[in-house]
């Protein structure tokens, strides 16, 4: 036997010592879950739960009898002042979110900063995520990539986070973000609009579970094949191969006033047109261009305006 066997099998026997454990749970498939958080759930003083009624439905299935409490965005401030006495104590705390790893848009980032404040130990026990399971299955580069999250659910404020995120970009890299199916269409519209509809995205769909999909393909491409569904349902991680705005791009040199009237007259575009377009060019929000314009105009005399 190894060294490394050895002390595996040595940690295993030996009790659960004090502190917060971080436990990651499955994310469709029951069966994706180690032993050691299995081990770690069975021993712990408690559970704390993003849900409860779904977590005991993990429980029930492994025959684990631990008393549970919830943990979720609207208690986590209240309950963590509860949960830090009993770990300060000497207790044991599993925290599980519904699927996959807690703190990872998900609560329990609160508690493990009042855990770790507290001089308490927090311990992660490894296990599924979605972002890393449909990154490292899509195609796209894992070598660099950003995890986003969830964007803002309101339209104006998905754009600019987009637009800001393609503007702070020195180099290509996987965008990885969570959606919800109600409006995913509106998200790959967003992108398109953001890095153009040939951009190629993957979108996975209800991973571990029994319909599980990738759509793989262009930003336009994906949203055809959506948009020919009745309805769009389950889970979802978009993944979205993202260039960098160019910042040496001739056209971010030109003065806003003279690639506004460039375009006007090349392509015969309006003026909120144009500024669609170079903010599309610079990486930044057609609003933010509208008011640098307007900065622009106050500060120039009307005569040199043409």
């Amino acid at each position: 036997m190894s060294g490394s066997d050895k002390d595996a099998r040595e940690a295993a026997s030996r009790p659960l010592a004090p502190g917060l454990y971080l436990v990651a749970t499955p994310i469709g498939n029951l069966e994706d879950i180690t032993l050691r958080a299995l081990r770690v759930l069975k021993s712990a003083d408690r559970i704390a739960c993003e849900d409860t009624r779904q977590t005991q439905k993990l429980l029930n299935y492994y025959g684990i009898t631990t008393s549970t409490v919830s943990l979720h965005e609207h208690n986590e401030t209240e309950r963590t002042v509860e949960l830090v006495e009993l770990l300060k104590s000497g207790g044991r705390i599993a925290v599980v979110s519904d699927a996959g790893m807690p703190g990872i848009s998900d609560p329990g980032t609160h508690l493990t900063q009042a855990a770790i404040d507290a001089g308490v130990a927090v311990y992660p026990v490894p296990g599924a995520n979605a972002a890393l399971n449909a990154l490292v299955a899509s195609g796209l580069d894992t070598q660099r990539f950003l995890f986003e999250g969830f964007l803002p659910a309101k339209m104006n404020a998905r754009q600019q986070r987009l637009q800001a995120l393609r503007a702070s970009l020195t180099e290509p890299l996987t965008l990885v973000l969570y959606e919800a199916p109600h409006r995913v269409l509106e998200t790959l519209a967003d992108v398109a609009a953001v890095w153009g509809g040939a951009c190629r995205v993957v979108l996975a769909r209800e991973l571990t579970k029994l319909h599980e999909e990738f759509l793989r393909g262009s930003v336009d491409e994906v949203l055809t094949q959506l948009k020919e569904r009745d309805r769009v349902r389950g889970e979802m991680v978009l993944l979205v191969e993202a260039q960098p705005a160019d910042k040496d791009a001739a056209t971010a040199e030109i003065p806003l006033m003279e690639r506004i009237a460039a375009l006007e007259k090349s392509e015969g575009l309006s003026e909120m047109d144009a500024l669609k377009k170079i903010a599309k060019e610079r990486g930044v929000s057609k609003s933010e261009l509208y008011r640098e314009l307007q900065r622009v105009r106050q500060s120039t005399p009307r005569h040199a305006r043409t």
